[in-house]
């Protein structure tokens, strides 16, 4: 048995699920099969072909009818424990804030993304999935979607169990749920927080439905060598799909000299700076975002971060030519001799 024989529906594998075309049919709306299909209906990808995202890969398909269609879509990605959360989060009430209706989309088995926000752990789609045996249509819209501060709209997709099944189909179920039951017909902007690094294709499905992926980093080797490889990732998707890289969170940093450096060398450009400070592990223990804190100079001047990061997002920018390190050179040309 090879992947292509093992069902998509559950597996990620298998050939794309996609209806026989009629002679000299036109390619499904939203689809294009042009040499380079640019930005054309957003970006829409090429007909699916499950070995175009790199080499010798094969990745989970993205289902024409799960694309979102409205909300500017934000994907953020970075080392595992770099503060991917903490950002989504306050990015997701900084847009609200300016007016914004918002959905932030947990995507990790440890379902934390979205605590600051709810004041609790809310169960994940694959949770409420599997209490009614996997049939989604007995689901209601307030068992899987959760209502945070400042009214964002927080969902946590979850994952398989350990060792099992694929990170990509959980957030392809979310997806189809939430326009199932309507809630991204409304919705301005959707944030996928995403778990670690790129380390798969399944986890790496948010970017098939992102217009601008963001790479949360520290002003260390280990953070700018993952950032390094979340960005191959990114224009690996970038082929087929209309994500683009937005830019870098320089995160937990008080100086960014070694970002500075990697964003010069490979075209990256950082974003906002939100330095070391103790009012952010605070905020975590108290299970709150950075605008429900006392207010004080350390707050203010993160809440402004993000203020300014949400602009800039909203205003829109040129996706960046970004041409990733090879490994081996990242690692001769980070640090110090």
């Amino acid at each position: 048995m090879t992947l292509d024989d093992l069902p998509t529906s559950i597996y990620g594998g298998g050939k794309p699920e996609q209806p026989a075309a009629e002679p000299g049919a036109k390619p499904a709306a939203g689809y294009c099969d042009a040499p380079d299909c640019g930005d054309a209906e957003r970006g829409a990808p090429r007909t699916a072909d499950p070995r175009l995202d790199g080499e010798g890969s094969v990745q989970v398909q993205l289902d024409p009818t799960e694309r979102i269609d409205k909300a500017q879509v934000f994907a953020v990605y970075g080392k595992g424990g770099i503060g991917k959360s903490t950002t989504s989060s306050n990015l997701s009430v900084a847009f609200s804030k300016l007016g914004k209706r918002v959905v932030q989309i947990g995507c990790d088995p440890k379902h934390d993304s979205t605590f600051t926000l709810t004041k609790c752990l809310v169960p994940t789609v694959i949770d409420v999935l599997e209490s009614v045996n996997f049939h989604p249509e007995e689901l209601r819209l307030e068992d899987f979607v959760y209502e945070g501060y400042n009214g964002v709209m927080c969902v946590e997709a979850g994952g398989p169990p350990a060792g099992t099944g694929c990170g990509g189909y959980v957030v392809g179920q979310t997806v189809k749920l939430l326009k199932q039951h309507h809630i991204l017909d409304d919705t301005d902007i959707v944030i996928f927080d995403v778990l670690g690094d790129v380390v798969c294709g399944g986890f790496a499905a948010p970017l098939q439905h992102a217009d601008r992926a963001l790479i949360v980093t520290a002003n260390d080797f280990d953070s700018i060598f993952a950032m390094n490889r979340i960005s191959t990732a990114i224009l690996a998707k970038a082929k087929n799909y209309k994500v683009r890289i937005g830019g870098v969170i320089a995160n937990r940093s008080d100086e960014t000299d070694q970002i500075d450096r990697f964003n010069a060398a490979t075209g990256l450009k950082t974003m906002a700076h939100l330095p070391a400070l103790d009012v952010i592990r605070r905020s975590r223990l108290r299970k709150a975002t950075l605008f429900e804190m006392e207010p004080s100079p350390e707050v203010e001047h993160a809440q402004g971060q993000y203020l300014q990061l949400a602009e800039s997002l909203l205003a829109g920018s040129e996706p960046l030519a970004v041409t990733p390190m090879r490994d081996r050179d990242l690692f001769d040309f980070l640090g110090f001799d």
